[in-house]
């Protein structure tokens, strides 16, 4: 791991370890507070004894607490791997003012990272656009935890102009490079296909060919719903400019609301179904909703696959 410049960087660290913690911690507290309270990361560093096995890793003192006998696992017992792929494209940078969709798909994937480590899973990160720029291995160790959070600070404080976005060829990428089973966890705003027939068809054989690998798959759908989804503007004209083109255009929102929403939810519609096809989740992730459910998505898609 490349040594931090300076004490600013180690603070920033800092910080995201602790936002990360707290969104952990508050999660797992909520979980045992809800009808999902056998549903929590014990599981994964527990699991319940299978009679006949060797009883030197029971866990006698959760015993005494739960009646119930759990074997404690280790790092060599977890067979389950994750890579997280975050979109750096230009249109992840919108909202320009207060949280944009980036920087909620950092803090996000470093909350994801937390709970990963703490239950022992190995994952890895991958920065991309129109292409993979960067791509870790999967470990489970705190360096590398620290070493991924430097990362994912490098993208926040350095947000991409005028980047656009091709994530066929990035699922593609994925889909041949990662040899071993994997979750591939993509957050991304998923705007690069949403008006070309054409791109939509190469992204949902890009899909495709990640689950003929063997490969379990999350994407994250990061939105910001009023603006984005709603088209929730003032009722006057506006000058928009595309983010990753450069494009402008001047509209009054109310004139073209309604083509807007219907172009856009047909598209979505597509994707959801494709998705299903292919029985890749897909989790709406509005950035004025919090982590809570991001978290739990991957707990239940975790279940499913160990």
């Amino acid at each position: 791991m490349a040594q931090l410049n300076n004490n600013q960087e180690i603070r920033q660290l800092a910080n995201l370890e602790l936002l990360a913690r707290q969104v952990v911690e508050g999660f797992i507290t909520g979980l045992h507070q809800s009808p999902f309270h056998g549903f929590s990361v014990e599981f994964a560093e527990h699991r319940l004894y299978n009679s006949g096995e060797s009883v030197k890793n029971i866990d006698w003192k959760l015993f005494a607490k739960t009646d119930k006998l759990f074997v404690k696992q280790f790092e060599e017992e977890t067979n389950l791997r994750s890579y997280l792929l975050l979109d750096t494209s230009s249109s992840m940078n919108f909202p320009e003012k207060g949280l944009s969709k980036l920087q909620f798909s950092v803090y996000a994937i470093a909350s994801l990272m937390y709970l990963f480590k703490k239950q022992r899973d190995a994952f890895g990160l991958g920065l991309f656009a129109d292409k993979i720029d960067w791509l870790s291995a999967a470990r489970s160790t705190s360096t590398h935890m620290y070493y991924l959070f430097a990362e994912l600070e490098k993208a926040y404080n350095q947000p991409r102009q005028s980047t656009q976005t091709n994530l066929s060829n990035v699922i593609h990428h994925i889909a041949e490079d990662v040899h071993q089973r994997s979750m591939i966890i993509i957050f991304s705003d998923m705007l690069g296909n949403s008006m070309d027939a054409n791109k939509s068809q190469d992204l949902f054989a890009a899909l495709q060919h990640l689950k003929y690998n063997k490969h379990e798959v999350i994407i994250f759908n990061v939105n910001d719903r009023r603006h984005e989804l709603d088209f929730d503007f003032d009722n006057r004209p506006h000058h928009f400019v595309d983010m990753e083109s450069g494009q402008e255009v001047k509209v009054h929102p109310g004139r073209v609301r309604e083509s807007y929403r219907q172009a856009l939810n047909q598209y979505r519609h597509e994707l959801e179904l494709k998705c299903a096809q292919y029985q890749v989740e897909l989790v709406d992730a509005n950035i004025d909703e919090g982590y809570n459910h991001l978290l739990k998505a991957y707990l239940v898609k975790r279940n499913k696959v160990i």
